[in-house]
């Protein structure tokens, strides 16, 4: 999660007040002396005035103990963090990316969090957020904060059509359709080809998967019923759209390059992305009037499946702090501070805990995120995914490959094969 999301939504300053820490197991609670705990966040990921009153809190309750805050950037990170896990002075705490966070774990870098699961609140965790914290069983960070994709919409474009905001796929391409015949010359929808994190979504909704656990290997599931169905959903959506079928949103960006140059009657995005539009179209003169709405399921009763991108913040294994470690990661992690953080952030980022979710305000961006907070997954939990997503990506091809006609079963079953070789790499 970068700190244009964080910006995007309107970071506000806060004082907050947290509840003490639970029982210390080895004795570190109360210790006088000088101790240092090191914390590592990205930079944007935790506003400061929330961060400086969990510390406060945090101290008063550990006499002796300073919390030093450690802000990092995103690019090289993971280099950074690889290198300091294997030092004797790691951070004690540290925030991971969570497709990340189980490459981490597997070579040992991370304390197994496995017998503190009721101090950290584990019950209470969405489900969704909790797959990222988990390998082999065992728990290995606690979940922090996501966020997910909505459809972003012109209002006025959709009153022009007569449309109102779907809650089915089918409702979505009706949809569509009359936005199309509102507005020949625009765009219904922008959908690049390889908007690939969209397209786990329609697979996951389908009952399918990006791959699959079998017996101690990993198997892609492109070439199956499932992710054709998918495929062939997004096919049709994109059918409504003239961005380029072999480049992703970013390639070029949708919310400031192509959104506000006018024509685009919906999108799918992030909240960065759409508070960048609206910056970007009132640099250019213009007024944005979005709405926002959950991206629709295959019947009414739940929104489309959404993959969560976040955070997860873990125990470094060689943390000198051990058990502080544990505490101050159940104190930020916890309900009552997760109501704080979400707040903090006016509902721009879920909080791990559903039932410490801000009620942000109707209509907005953060509103229809939260309504997909109970569908949202992540990407299979195991370390060689990160050698799935390097370019040239699988996913990214066969999405392009039936964009252009090509059969999904036999795009899905090259993908699978390129997929096979790089998730079982050590």
């Amino acid at each position: 999660m970068k700190r244009k999301l964080i910006a995007a939504v309107g970071v506000a300053g806060m004082v907050v007040s947290v509840a003490a820490c639970g029982a210390d197991k080895g004795g570190d609670k109360g210790a006088s002396g000088d101790k240092t705990l090191t914390v590592w966040v990205m930079d944007g990921s935790a506003p400061d005035a929330w961060m400086a009153a969990v510390n406060k809190e945090f101290e008063a309750a550990h006499k002796g103990v300073k919390v030093k805050v450690e802000k990092q950037q995103w690019n090289g990170i993971q280099e950074k963090v690889t290198a300091a896990l294997s030092e004797d002075n790691a951070p004690d705490v540290l925030e991971l990316g969570n497709t990340q966070t189980a490459g981490y774990a597997a070579t040992g870098g991370l304390a197994d969090l496995t017998g503190d699961k009721a101090e950290l609140g584990y019950d209470g965790w969405n489900k969704g957020m909790l797959a990222a914290s988990e390998l082999d069983g065992k728990l290995y960070s606690a979940p922090w904060y996501a966020a997910s994709r909505v459809v972003v919409y012109d209002k006025a474009a959709f009153a022009k059509a007569g449309v109102t905001p779907p809650k089915t796929r089918q409702e979505w391409i009706d949809g569509l359709k009359k936005l199309k015949a509102a507005d020949p010359k625009g765009q219904a929808i922008y959908l690049p080809g390889q908007s690939w994190y969209v397209l786990a979504g329609l697979i996951w909704d389908e009952g399918g998967d990006l791959a699959v656990k079998d017996g101690d290997k990993w198997k892609g599931q492109l070439a199956t019923p499932q992710a054709a169905a998918a495929m062939n959903f997004y096919k049709e959506l994109a059918s409504y759209s003239t961005a380029p079928k072999d480049k992703d949103e970013a390639t070029p960006q949708q919310s400031t390059d192509i959104v506000p140059k006018g024509g685009v009657a919906s999108w799918i995005g992030l909240g960065w992305e759409a508070g960048g539009a609206i910056d970007a179209m009132k640099k250019a003169g213009k007024t944005a009037d979005f709405g926002y709405f959950p991206i629709p399921g295959k019947t009414a009763d739940k929104p489309g499946s959404v993959f969560f991108g976040g955070s997860n913040l873990a125990v470094a294994e060689r943390s000198a702090n051990k058990d502080l470690a544990k505490e101050w990661l159940a104190l930020a992690a916890g309900k009552a501070q997760m109501a704080k953080y979400a707040q903090a952030t006016e509902g721009g980022l879920l909080p791990n805990n559903d039932a410490a979710q801000f009620k942000p305000a109707a209509g907005s961006f953060a509103e229809a995120m939260a309504q997909a907070a109970g569908v949202g997954k992540i990407t299979p939990v195991t370390p060689g995914w990160a050698n799935v997503e390097t370019a040239p990506n699988p996913i990214k091809d066969f999405m392009t490959k039936v964009l252009k006609g090509e059969d999904p079963a036999k795009a899905g079953e090259a993908a699978d094969k390129v997929i096979n070789e790089r998730i079982n790499q050590k």
